[in-house]
């Protein structure tokens, strides 16, 4: 499929942008964030307060993309993963990890020994025991399979043993501070923490991504791929009297439109939304209800840092000073946008003010000035851009904002598989969009940031941020992490790693009588505790 091409011819372009804001004028930083989205309810409701469970009924859910497996050595976004799983531990709101289906995991080494207990009687949906040597077959396929999203963790990996039955020794390379928060992973970012029953392993080898069979609160009953995905209530779930539902059913619907328009008309219960748009509308609509936390990082630009422009930091700062984020915010965000300045909230204790003051404030004469110094030593600014079919009027904004201070860009859009495989994990590109949050820094900031990470797409790399982002990983003193990790921060706002520009706005969207939802601010969510307040199951 060839890529949708779009130019704008700068007086067009101009225009537009005289439009939507009355003048590209200078922006007051502070008027973006007026009217700004707050959070709400980031982790998922209070149970108190939403009355007794009642069980029954099957959960319809609208994902934002087709699953592309259930093996969690294959890199992709798979809401319906942890239903099957589980995982072994699980997040906390301060980015830490506590048990969840494990009953404990601890070191007495500062970090390089591991001890991971198992809860007794735990069985997968096939009847099989999760013991030790499941957690150990789970591993390896990690530490075998280069791919493996969760590789560079397990690689860390010396040895590992089962003491007894019920318990795991992992012996590390060296210290590893935030090793039990890798068992706490979405299957996105990679994660230790979600196991496969071996004897399935055994039966269905390559193809296990088509037959997953866990320990979580639903089995695997049918995939019919661009329509649905099926899982059923599992009986023998090691939470005594959960789930709640009999069922729960995925559909695809990549369209933000129609998704949006699926939840506003009662097609499904559950939306799993990318955009403002549909958190904004969402947030208006009294017969709807709304998860939703910023996180870290968020929308942002990535650069190519492997040849020109971008290369060059004068290009870089250009960039950030020739976007008006009040002009984008009234033309794209509904006069909504939780602008970003930094690589963490304003709210986390690893940030830190300096690196928000220091971030280049939209300037348009001070871009054209370092063009200008960037094309007298010989540079070419003009650029290809590239992003999804679904950002078509960001593309066209930015193209509009760089004809303004005498940049010429190309557009090019493409449909999200492709978009994702051949642009962007392909470092095909001079300039991209990406959406990407996280709970913990670790290892949501290793990976996009350490030379080699394996979300940092542009190549970034200074050898002073890595290691920064190792001290951090392998302590075990938060005072000592979060220090490196502020210091991360300020270095990479130096650098212009990406352009930040928003938080992110991946949110869950619900009926007001799907009850109990548990989530990470990544949409991740544990279905043990799901429940419909409705006396008619679908």
């Amino acid at each position: 499929m060839r890529p949708r091409t779009s130019r704008v011819v700068a007086g067009v372009a101009l225009a537009c942008c005289a439009l939507l804001v009355g003048a590209c004028g200078a922006a007051d930083r502070g008027a973006v964030s007026e009217g700004a989205l707050q959070e709400r309810d980031p982790y998922g409701g209070d149970p108190a307060a939403e009355g007794t469970p009642k069980p029954g009924g099957t959960l319809l859910l609208g994902m934002d993309r087709e699953i592309v497996s259930f093996d969690p050595t294959v890199q992709n976004s798979n809401m319906a993963a942890t239903a099957v799983y589980d995982s072994l531990m699980k997040l906390t709101p301060d980015g830490k990890a506590e048990p969840y289906l494990a009953r404990s995991m601890e070191t007495t080494d500062g970090g390089t020994t591991w001890v991971l207990a198992l809860r007794p009687a735990v069985t997968f949906s096939d009847g099989t025991p999760l013991d030790a040597n499941a957690v150990i077959v789970n591993t390896q396929r990690h530490i075998d399979k280069v791919s493996s999203p969760a590789h560079a963790f397990a690689e860390r990996i010396t040895s590992m043993r089962a003491v007894d039955p019920l318990t795991v020794e992992f012996v590390l390379d060296g210290p590893f501070g935030d090793f039990p928060v890798v068992f706490a992973q979405p299957i996105t970012y990679g994660s230790l923490g979600l196991i496969v029953s071996p004897a399935a392993l055994q039966r269905y080898g390559d193809d296990i991504g088509r037959h997953p069979v866990g320990a979580g609160p639903f089995t695997f009953t049918e995939w019919v791929p661009d329509s649905r995905t099926v899982l059923t209530k599992n009986p023998s779930y090691w939470q005594e009297g959960k789930p709640y539902l009999d069922a729960l059913e995925f559909r695809p619907l990549p369209d933000t439109e129609t998704r949006y328009a699926s939840i506003e008309n009662g097609d499904v219960d559950v939306v799993f939304g990318g955009y403002n748009q549909e958190l904004v509308r969402a947030g208006q609509n009294p017969n709807l209800r709304v998860y939703y936390g910023p996180g870290n990082a968020g929308e942002y630009l990535y650069f190519n840092f492997t040849g020109p422009p971008f290369d060059d930091r004068r290009m870089r700062e250009a960039l950030i000073r020739s976007l008006d984020l009040k002009a984008l915010a009234a033309s794209q965000y509904s006069g909504r946008l939780v602008a970003a300045t930094s690589l963490f909230t304003e709210s986390s204790p690893y940030h830190t003010a300096a690196a928000s003051e220091a971030w280049p404030a939209y300037d348009p004469e001070r871009a054209k000035q370092l063009i200008a110094e960037y094309r007298a030593d010989g540079g070419n600014p003009d650029f290809t851009f590239k992003t999804t079919q679904t950002r078509v009027p960001f593309g066209e904004f930015l193209q509009a904002q760089m004809a303004a201070v005498g940049i010429d860009v190309q557009l090019q859009f493409y449909d999200l598989a492709q978009f994702s495989s051949s642009v962007v994990q392909s470092n095909d590109f001079q300039l991209t969009t990406w959406i990407g949050t996280f709970d913990s820094p670790f290892p949501g900031v290793t990976r996009l940031l350490h030379t080699g990470g394996n979300t940092n797409y542009g190549k970034y790399s200074n050898p002073r941020v890595d290691a920064l982002l190792d001290e951090a990983a392998a302590t075990s003193d938060p005072a000592v992490r979060t220090n490196a990790y502020q210091q991360v921060e300020t270095l990479v706002g130096q650098d212009l790693a990406m352009a930040w520009f928003s938080r992110s706005y991946l949110s869950t969207i619900t009926k007001p009588e799907v009850k109990g939802v548990d989530r990470y601010v990544s949409r991740d969510m544990f279905y043990a505790t799901t429940w419909l307040d409705r006396d008619t199951a679908r």
